[in-house]
């Protein structure tokens, strides 16, 4: 059996991480944090130029920071019990630890923009799991790029800050993400989901009524190597489809242009595979646009549906779905009261984003714990989390 974070996991003490930054550089350091992300619904839109429906996680990064009089950054890893450091002043080097490279890359890209940084000395703490899915890396992104903004004194724009952690991932760590999970970070508020256009990033935020209810998260603890080239072939099989409805419709630039009427009218066109794909988007966009009605409105129930058909769409359509996930959405849905379930992110392992009653919590993390672990062997990491606010400074 492999056990994985328990729910009693600690969300981070600052305290503790100031006592720790004291201990290593001798001095006094600022604060600062950045949330983790939940995404309610609106999966695999975001680089379709769709509809995302993220909420700021209380799982929390941590970032101790102090000024330096040279260009040298030194970092260490509370989490990881590691140290490193590079020199603003001269290039990146290759071979570099992955955890090091996420906020190298945030330094040098905001030095790229015009900024222009001191060096630091940080100590970092998290409590955004890994490899959930709750996007422990933008967290990590935002919270180290807001800090070495402040500590040099320089204007903060929210946006160039989130374009930044982006521009960071792609070029330093190649992942091609989308923006939601770095302006989930940056600009999330407490009690608040958050409607992002992925194409104007316009952004609307949505009161979290949701009566009696909390979202709870569960992760798999399992992670397939497929998940990275499958990412990447969903995006290739969605640019085909564009292009192959673009030859009837100019207009359209990405999916996020295709109606449902548009789909109805001209999915024979499209290949059986780019057919099941272009739908997954269209329907989830539309599920995502009435998911803020339904928020708006404390209709429970209406998005606790839109939630399941989410995941079902997922599952058959867009194919990004695994055992692991679908024994998890199922054993969540038996449990009493629980409004809805899928899989959360990427796909291919990581959690699932449950709604279920407050006062069923203990019982629901009981019941979808041993059966998971029954089927599985694996005991699963099962937290709720509430909606929080964005990257700050703490004082």
């Amino acid at each position: 059996m492999v056990e994985h974070q328990p729910e009693s996991q600690p969300k981070a003490d600052s305290q503790t991480l100031r006592n720790s930054f004291r201990r290593l550089y001798g001095s006094e350091p600022r604060l600062f944090s950045a949330p983790g992300r939940i995404n309610l619904i609106g999966e695999h839109t975001d680089y379709n130029e769709g509809f995302v429906l993220p909420m700021a996680a209380d799982r929390r990064t941590y970032v101790a920071a102090a000024a330096r009089d040279d260009r040298l950054i030194r970092v260490h890893s509370s989490n990881l019990g590691e140290q490193s450091q590079f020199d603003l002043d001269q290039k990146a080097q290759p071979g570099q630890p992955q955890w090091l490279s996420y906020l190298e890359g945030v330094a040098r890209v905001l030095e790229e923009k015009g900024f222009r940084l001191k060096g630091a000395d940080l100590d970092i703490s998290s409590a955004v799991p890994i490899g959930a899915g709750l996007s422990s890396s933008a967290a990590l992104e935002v919270s180290v790029g807001f800090a070495l903004l402040q500590l040099a004194g320089a204007d903060i724009d929210l946006m160039q800050l989130a374009l930044s952690a982006q521009t960071a991932e792609h070029l330093f760590v190649r992942t091609a993400c989308g923006l939601m999970d770095q302006l989930t970070a940056t600009y999330g508020v407490a009690n608040h989901a958050m409607l992002i256009d992925c194409r104007s990033l316009e952004r609307e935020l949505v009161v979290m009524n949701v009566p009696n209810m909390t979202v709870v998260i569960c992760d798999t603890g399992v992670k397939h190597e497929l998940a990275t080239s499958a990412y990447n072939e969903r995006r290739q099989q969605c640019e085909r489809a564009v292009n192959i409805l673009q030859e009837q419709n100019h207009a359209i630039r990405s999916l996020r242009d295709v109606t449902p009427a548009d789909f109805e009218t001209h999915k024979n066109l499209l290949p059986e595979l780019l057919r099941r794909r272009c739908r997954h988007v269209v329907s989830e966009n539309e599920r995502t646009l009435t998911a803020v009605a339904a928020l708006k409105q404390g209709d429970v129930e209406r998005l606790g549906e839109l939630i399941n058909l989410s995941h079902e769409s997922l599952r058959d359509d867009y194919e990004v779905s695994c055992r692991e996930l679908d024994l998890m959405v199922e054993l969540a849905r038996r449990q009493e009261g629980v409004a809805g379930a899928r899989m959360m992110g990427g796909g291919f392992g990581g959690s699932t984003v449950n709604l279920v009653p407050r006062d069923n919590v203990d019982e629901f993390r009981r019941a979808v714990s041993e059966g998971y672990e029954r089927a599985t062997g694996l005991r699963p990491t099962i937290i709720t989390v509430e909606a929080d606010d964005g990257v700050c400074e703490i004082r």
